[in-house]
């Protein structure tokens, strides 16, 4: 995870706590799988000194395992037959796909965006504009929104298009909240667009350099993350049970990330926002009125 399990809450596909007391008890196991999926594929495509070739190897060989389980039969697959780097984990996935019915797509939708985060980091490559980077977090985050929907029985389009905003907004959060972080590792997620916008110069946001134009340009972003994040908010009153309580807390505790990028007026070039104890009390409290 990141720095911390709190951070690791609102970033990246971590977009609900993951199994925890809050799930009904029958889909922790679905959703541990899940997620145990997508945090090894981002290992792979982020972690250690690996070349980028080397990692784009190793993800297609992590696809070949998810289409061999998806395909097999549950109780004929050997746990010989699977690689035995992950033989564990595709064994609980194979286990959840086919006891739930996961819709496989999602799941590749995560690994390509994987692939895409090798690709853009290799080649130092950012995003041209808001459409471009809003289709990565499609299938970078929403695909984690959309499966736990499906385990929980929720297929309506609306609480969909909600489930998709929410995710989207987490990851823009992320983003957001990571830019001394991510820019000296090689991944630029302020856009073309917006830089052009706001007259940002290159070489200051290369080097970490917060300017007043970079400024601007963070706070129309967190801005537009905030927006979004209202537009998926009503999916709190969709999802049934202790799940729907757990996602009013993921979505106070991405509005509370934002509400701490404010309060050091933007300047997330020079520091990285984190939640403290005393933030979770505010959360709880927020999430009771939503």
């Amino acid at each position: 995870m990141n720095s911390s399990s709190a951070e690791a809450r609102i970033g990246h596909y971590e977009n609900f706590p993951v199994a925890s007391l809050l799930c009904p008890a029958s889909l922790r196991k679905p959703i541990a799988a899940i997620y145990h999926f997508a945090r090894t594929a981002d290992d792979l495509a982020d972690e250690g000194q690996a070349s980028a070739q080397d990692r784009l190897d190793v993800l297609k060989a992590y696809r070949q395992q998810l289409v061999r389980v998806a395909q097999a039969p549950c109780d004929n697959l050997e746990p010989n037959s699977l690689d035995p780097r992950w033989a564990g984990l595709f064994g609980a996935l194979g286990q959840a796909i086919h006891t739930h019915g996961l819709p496989l797509p999602l799941l590749h939708n995560l690994l390509d965006a994987f692939v895409q985060d090798v690709e853009k980091t290799r080649d130092r490559a950012g995003y041209a504009d808001e459409a471009e980077l809003r289709d990565y977090c499609r299938r970078s985050a929403n695909p984690v929104g959309r499966l736990l929907l499906h385990l929980y029985g929720v297929s309506e389009a609306e609480a969909l298009q909600q489930s998709d905003a929410v995710c989207t907004a987490l990851q823009l959060i992320n983003f957001w909240q990571d830019p001394s972080v991510d820019i000296p590792r090689g991944r630029f997620y302020f856009t073309d667009q917006a830089k052009a916008a706001h007259r940002v110069d290159e070489a200051d946001l290369l080097g970490l350099r917060q300017t007043p134009a970079i400024t601007r340009m963070v706070a129309q972003c967190v801005q537009q993350a905030r927006t979004t994040m209202a537009q998926g908010a009503p999916l709190v009153h969709r999802v049934p049970g202790r799940a729907g309580w757990e996602l009013r807390l993921v979505v106070q505790g991405g509005l509370r990330i934002l509400d701490k990028i404010e309060a050091l007026d933007y300047q997330t070039l020079q520091q990285r926002p984190t939640l403290r104890s005393w933030d979770f009390a505010l959360m709880v409290w927020r999430a009771l009125w939503m």
